[in-house]
């Protein structure tokens, strides 16, 4: 990676090279503002380990205006051969894995180059694939757990990873966001679920932006790239992570959050992220991501 500017300060707990690329868990702490640039020649995916301790934004300088930076959500995706700028605060030091993939290996998945298209640009930033979150945090677990055949598991989970974002790529509109929904419908929809509460019905959100739920699924889907029930479920486990790192009981959890027991909220909790609320907490301590 070739960065310039600001360096990008980060310490590397773990790092494992692949036949593609290569997978590392590494920590940032910025207690202040920070900008840098940086580009690279590879594909590079990121997620948070500690939902909600970055607070970034980015924008692809050759594409956008130098103004124009949208914030990027736990999981995003950086294509290679693109200058990348990035402002950034942690509240907390935090920890993230970043999976990078040579472009010679990807172009087979996306079956030749895909045109980065600036609606594709927009939805990579905030990546809502519940499988792909999972394959990532499994990879995160091998690399500080390794077990056996650690790094040919991690290969084969890099592939799987590699072929969802192909999917998701490919399934954001290439060419306009045509149909979609106006950038201040959205800030509102972020907004409302910005905070740890019970999530709004389709009917709340679809009035608090002038639509009707017809047009509010089918819209948020061409804008970003994914359904609305998906980007909801995302959004809300991940204050649950949040709650649940800060050392919230599962019942203050589930009360919080709306769930009627603690009982639906495991139940859920495990539907999503594939692992019970337990698990997740048990499986964070032992990669010292609270530390």
């Amino acid at each position: 990676m070739q960065r310039a500017d600001n360096e990008w300060l980060d310490k590397t707990k773990v790092e494992l090279h692949l036949p593609t690329g290569r997978a590392r868990i590494f920590e940032s702490f910025w207690d202040r503002p920070t900008e840098m640039s940086y580009s690279s020649g590879n594909y590079s995916v990121y997620l948070s380990l500690i939902p909600g301790s970055l607070d970034g934004s980015i924008c692809f300088g050759d594409r956008w205006e130098a103004h124009q930076f949208r914030a990027a959500g736990e999981m995003f995706f950086v294509p290679p051969r693109q200058r990348v700028h990035v402002r950034a605060v942690s509240r907390q030091p935090a920890s993230l894995i970043e999976c990078e993939f040579e472009p010679e290996a990807v172009r087979a998945w996306f079956d030749g180059d895909l045109n980065w298209t600036s609606a594709r640009l927009k939805a990579a930033l905030d990546i809502t694939n519940p499988g792909a979150q999972r394959t990532l945090w499994r990879i995160a677990d091998e690399l500080i757990n390794p077990g056996f055949a650690s790094a040919t598991l991690c290969e084969l989970l890099a592939a799987q990873l590699a072929i969802d974002l192909s999917r998701y790529c490919n399934s954001v509109n290439g060419s306009s966001l045509h149909g979609g929904i106006a950038p201040w419908r959205l800030k509102r929809i972020d907004d409302r679920l910005a905070t740890a509460t019970a999530p709004p019905t389709l009917h709340e959100l679809a009035k608090l932006c002038s639509l009707s739920v017809r047009q509010l699924t089918r819209g948020f889907r061409v804008s970003r790239g994914c359904s609305i029930g998906d980007y909801l479920e995302q959004k809300q486990f991940g204050h649950a992570k949040q709650l649940l790192l800060s050392g919230s009981s599962i019942k203050e959890v589930a009360s919080s959050l709306g769930f009627g027991s603690p009982a639906n909220f495991s139940t859920a909790f495990r539907r999503s992220a594939g692992e019970s609320p337990r698990q997740f907490r048990e499986r964070s301590l032992r990669l010292n991501l609270t530390a």
